[in-house]
């Protein structure tokens, strides 16, 4: 089959490799009808993200058709199916407590070393995302194993296309709990920082929960006007001082709840941000946390921190002091995408969530190279990239 692969930092490419085959009960094999670029690969194609090997296939978020199936899958052959990137069993402490994305079981044993030493524990297993989370194949492919297939797939009903429900795979259930673990009350001031696709559906999922007022920030004009047109304020940081605006939006008060939807390569103006992006160039640092920073300083005595935004390592210069002293609650990790899945494909449904706006460019598997950097250096007219194994490669 064909299928993305890395080869080193801003090197993917397209190669044939073996397809994949069932190897427990519980899996099953899909053919891939869309797959996505999401922002979490770039940490990757810019080489930040340690833990990944010349040829491993990319991708985390993506659906299908199933075409074969072991004895222990709940699933059956022809059915159209979304998967969660995040790899869980159903069966362990965590995923009993919905906590999918803490999942004991899904990294393999031989893999857990590389994890346990950096983070304290093992990592959970994700799609082609690096072997400290498994070393599993991603989905920018032709075809792709789905371990545990009968605990995460989402079976999606007739006449639903792939662009309606394509993102129900991370980053529209990632902006969900983004706003969920801010613990939006109705007539709340939001803050998000980052107007890609996890912080557009942070915007959405947050007017959704109540929130008076959402604020977004960023820099790109078309992702701020995507962000107004769900009917956010924005602040283009790169011509206003942000935390003086918010204060003076919020009365001297600052947002009731925060949302870091940049993570650990955000960019701005602040001598401490140049530093961040040195130092991870040079490989002294792993995380640039600016926006992180920044998030904690504006937030409202009392308020919430919300961190979607993935982080690798460590920072520098992190406000440890404003988090205590103010009495900010604090609530991040990767998304536990099985517990949202059927109210957000009903929501699809209903008309209360539109997931296409965000879809700029659809391109074949062929052209992924042109589609991951276009995504990375034209991030304002690039907002979300669509790769169609089906398709025909660009003339």
């Amino acid at each position: 089959m064909r299928a993305l692969t890395y080869h080193g930092a801003h090197d993917v490419r397209v190669d044939t490799v073996p397809d994949p085959e069932i190897v427990n009960p519980r899996d099953a094999i899909l053919e891939i009808t869309s797959t996505a670029i999401c922002g979490s690969d770039l940490h990757l194609y810019d080489g930040v993200i340690p833990g990944l090997m010349g040829g491993d296939i990319l991708g985390h978020e993506f659906m299908g058709r199933v075409v074969e199936t072991g004895p222990g899958s709940t699933l059956k052959k022809g059915q159209r199916v979304v998967v969660p990137f995040t790899i869980s069993c159903g069966q362990c402490f965590h995923c009993l407590k919905q906590q999918f994305s803490a999942c004991d079981n899904s990294n393999p044993a031989e893999k857990q070393d590389l994890t346990e030493p950096l983070f304290g524990h093992a990592l959970s297993g994700l799609f082609g995302f690096s072997h400290l989370a498994g070393g599993y194949p991603g989905g920018q492919a032709e075809y792709v194993r789905v371990p545990y297939s009968d605990v995460g797939p989402i079976v999606i009903p007739e006449g639903m296309e792939d662009d309606e429900v394509l993102f129900l795979s991370d980053i529209l259930p990632t902006g969900w709990m983004a706003a969920e673990n801010a613990e939006i009350e109705p007539g709340d001031t939001v803050a998000v920082w980052g107007a890609g696709p996890v912080g557009l559906f942070a915007v959405q999922s947050a007017r959704i929960m109540g929130a008076e007022r959402v604020i977004a920030i960023d820099h790109h004009p078309r992702r701020l006007e995507l962000a107004r047109q769900m009917g956010a304020e924005v602040i283009d940081y790169s011509r206003t001082h942000v935390l003086e605006a918010l204060r003076e939006m919020t009365g001297g008060i600052g947002p009731d709840a925060v949302i870091d939807a940049v993570g650990m390569e955000s960019h701005g103006f602040a001598p401490d941000s140049i530093l961040d992006s040195a130092k991870q160039t040079v490989g002294l640092g792993a995380d640039a946390p600016h926006a992180l920073r920044m998030a904690i300083m504006a937030c409202r005595k009392g308020g919430r921190v919300s961190m979607p935004g993935v982080y690798g390592g460590f920072a520098d210069k992190f406000p440890l002091g404003a988090l205590m002293q103010k009495g900010l609650q604090l609530r991040t990790g990767q998304t536990h995408v099985q517990k949202y899945t059927h109210d957000l494909l009903r929501r699809i449904q209903e008309g209360q969530i539109d997931t296409t706006f965000l879809i700029s460019h659809r391109l074949s598997l062929e052209d992924a190279p042109t589609g991951y950097r276009n995504f990375k250096d034209k991030q304002d007219e690039w907002t979300k990239v669509v790769l169609k194994p089906g398709m025909a490669a660009a003339a």
